[in-house]
Formats: structure tokens, C-alpha cells, sequence
């Protein structure tokens, strides 16, 4: 099946937007990754924006089809959860992309910013929260955790260790991200889960 400009224009530009950033992303350097002018660009994104809210679904797609999907396949519980966080952890390497997440980049780049591109990853970032609190919820309901657990406290610190293994892989490219990060999940679940 023949790949579509717009699909190769989505694929080249995730994989500019996990190295650049969103400021990274500009119709120009994406018409030069695909060999395009930026008029042809144009044709398909009428804005730098589009191209960007574009960009963070393809990012959503894949991380859909690279975490979410296989996480679901693990039983309802901490096997679940657990399964959701191993693949959420370093997930743009195992979808082929050459840098990091883009939305764990766009929570500090637009931290101080107004606008639509903004309000596409505040609802990523809260829909993420969301799946996390749901694993949360079930881990609770099949008794793996307990019952007083305060999830949306559970899910903060979880988001602190994603944003902590960022940073640690991607910017420190520190070996030991990937263990320190198992280590501080375990912990977190071994403090969340009922007393014996």
C-alpha cells in the first residue's frame, strides 16, 4: 500500500518533533525532511500550529499503538498498571522515534504559553493521568492495592518518575535511568499496597 504525503509528512515530522520540540517543528525544516517545498507543506498544514496539533496525534497514535494497546492486554490490576508503566518508560525508542516524548518536552516548553497547541497537550497530558488513575483504580479493586489509597497522590508521583526518567535518560543519558526508575516504581507500589 502506497504511503500518503500526509502520512509521510506525519512520520518524518514525529520523529523532528521527539528531537526538536515543538519549536523545532517549522514548515520549512519539515518540507525539507520529506523533499517537499513549503508551499506543497502548506497545502497539507495552513499553519505552523496545524502542523504541531497534527504532529501531537500521530505522537498519540503511536504511543496508543506502542504502550496502550499492549499494556491492555495484561490482566486488570498491578499486572496492568505495571505492564502500562514499563511500556510508557522510554516508549519513543521502542516506536523507532530518534529522540524523547513530545509531550513530557511540551510540558516545559509551553509551561508559559497561551493557545490551542497548549490546550492539545494539556488534554494529553490529562487523558494519560486519567488511563493512569483507571489502572490505579482496578489495581485497588482487585485488591492489589489498597483500598484507602489516595490515586490521584499515587499518579502524581508516578508522572514524577516518567518526567525523572526523562530527563535521565534522554538529557543526563544516564545508564542507570531505566533501573533507577523500576526501583522508584516498585517503591511506590510497595508503599501503596495493603498492609499484610
Amino acid at each position: 500500500m502506497a504511503v500518503s504525503t500526509r502520512d509521510r509528512i506525519l512520520t518524518q515530522g514525529l520523529d523532528r518533533l521527539s528531537q526538536a520540540g515543538l519549536a523545532g517543528v517549522t514548515l520549512g525544516g519539515l518540507a525539507g525532511d520529506v523533499g517537499m517545498s513549503k508551499s506543497g507543506l502548506f497545502a497539507h498544514f495552513k499553519s505552523k500550529e496545524a502542523v504541531q496539533i497534527a504532529l501531537l496525534g500521530e505522537m498519540a497514535r503511536v504511543a496508543g499503538a506502542v504502550v496502550i494497546a499492549p499494556a491492555m492486554q495484561a490482566p486488570a490490576g498491578l499486572p496492568r498498571l505495571t505492564a502500562l508503566v514499563e511500556r510508557w518508560l522510554g516508549w519513543t525508542t521502542r516506536a523507532g522515534l530518534s529522540g524523547g516524548c513530545p509531550v513530557a518536552a511540551a510540558l516545559f516548553e509551553l509551561d508559559d504559553a497561551e493557545g490551542e497547541v497548549r490546550n492539545v497537550v494539556t488534554a494529553m497530558e490529562a487523558h494519560m493521568r486519567a488511563l493512569l488513575a483507571g489502572a490505579a483504580g482496578e489495581a485497588i479493586a482487585a485488591g492489589d492495592l489498597r483500598a484507602d489509597l489516595d490515586v490521584d497522590q499515587f499518579v502524581w508521583e508516578l508522572c514524577g518518575v516518567y518526567l525523572s526518567h526523562h530527563a535521565s535518560q534522554r538529557f543526563l543519558r544516564d545508564p542507570k535511568a531505566d533501573a533507577r526508575a523500576k526501583t522508584a516504581f516498585e517503591a511506590l507500589v510497595a508503599r501503596a499496597r495493603p498492609a499484610p
